[in-house]
């Protein structure tokens, strides 16, 4: 008897079907630019109207990790793709870059068009909010490789800056103020520990039900996407000289802030000058560990980190307000290495 792909696993007809429930979301973020249709062996964008010196283009690619099996949990998958958008967007922006576009990599066992769909619903909506078309991508029906009812969802993203205008920390000196802008929550990191912490089963765990404390149900906070920042950051380095940006993400304060500074500056961070989140408040407990362990985790409340002369503290904070951003002073660069928690 002949043995077809079918028989092997994969259908390509349920990737037809995946591709026409998904057209619809992916066309509500092309613009101008956007050259062509979905479905062509690569993504077209054109750059012709940027109107810079030296255009260089920035890109990023990145995860969502093992929150994935929170949304396997739950059966919830539209807000998936925001997270796998924000954690590639909210890196580019950093370097003062402003996304293009984006494309996305979804891989399962058995191919679920409806699940595929509601997946790129979100990524397409995570798209929408940075303002970057989503120009094509890849969908993976790999038998026998994931679980059952499992997938897995990376992308990539590319913006462009001028290069005169690009933020690299290098003009970062003691005495700089460092403004913290508050996260959405955990965002995508550290899921490894909190999976630890809460574990994978939504009834023996108490994860569907809703806690005083956090004045929701736990899955939902466990849910919430990543905040994508990218036109609250844009419109702030149009009107205030940003020296560097740090996005609070696996490695949180500890390792990420001092990675835009110079050689010979590090910084001292006032851990009481923003409210933290009840969510890390409940982990730190759970977990028993030292600060510098959770700081080193998790962004324990902030998502960016901005680095501006003293002079500029006033009209940063002002200017993150009026894009409905809560900004607090959270400490200074000072001589030396690394993160000190005060």
């Amino acid at each position: 008897m002949p043995v077809s792909y079918k028989d092997s696993g994969v259908d390509v007809e349920r990737g037809y079907k995946a591709v026409e429930l998904m057209k619809k979301h992916v066309k509500t973020t092309f613009n101008e630019n956007v050259l062509g249709d979905i479905g062509s062996f690569g993504g077209f964008y054109s750059i012709a109207g940027e109107k810079m010196e030296e255009p260089v283009l920035v890109a990023g690619t990145d995860g969502v990790g093992t929150k994935l099996k929170y949304a396997f949990l739950a059966n919830r998958h539209d807000t998936i793709g925001i997270d796998a958008v924000a954690m590639c967007v909210n890196d580019i922006v950093c370097q003062g870059a402003k996304p293009l576009f984006f494309l996305d990599y979804f891989a399962t066992g058995k191919l679920s068009p409806e699940t595929v769909a509601t997946v790129v619903s979100g990524v397409a909506e995570g798209c929408r909010q940075s303002g970057c078309a989503l120009i094509g991508g890849e969908t993976a029906e790999m038998p026998g490789f994931y679980p059952d009812g499992e997938y897995d969802i990376a992308g990539f993203a590319v913006g462009i800056v001028d290069k005169k205008d690009v933020i690299n920390g290098k003009t970062i000196a003691e005495g700089d103020a460092l403004i913290g802008i508050a996260s959405s929550g955990i965002h995508s990191n550290g899921y490894s520990l909190v999976r630890r912490l809460f574990g994978d089963n939504l009834n023996a765990h108490d994860l569907d039900r809703y806690d005083d404390r956090l004045k929701d149900n736990l899955i939902n906070v466990l849910l919430t996407p990543t905040k994508i920042y990218v036109k609250s950051v844009l419109n702030l380095i149009s009107k205030v000289k940003v020296k560097g940006i740090a996005h609070i993400t696996g490695g949180g304060f500890i390792e990420n802030i001092p990675r835009i500074f110079p050689e010979g500056i590090g910084c001292e961070i006032d851990t009481k000058s923003y409210p933290v989140p009840e969510i890390f408040n409940i982990m730190r407990e759970k977990s028993q560990t030292e600060d510098a362990q959770l700081y080193n985790t998790f962004n324990m409340g902030i998502g960016m980190v901005f680095c501006v002369d003293q002079k500029d503290v006033e009209k940063t904070m002002e200017t993150l307000a009026s894009t409905g951003e809560k900004a607090y002073l959270i400490g200074k660069t000072v001589k030396g290495k690394g993160v000190v928690l005060k």
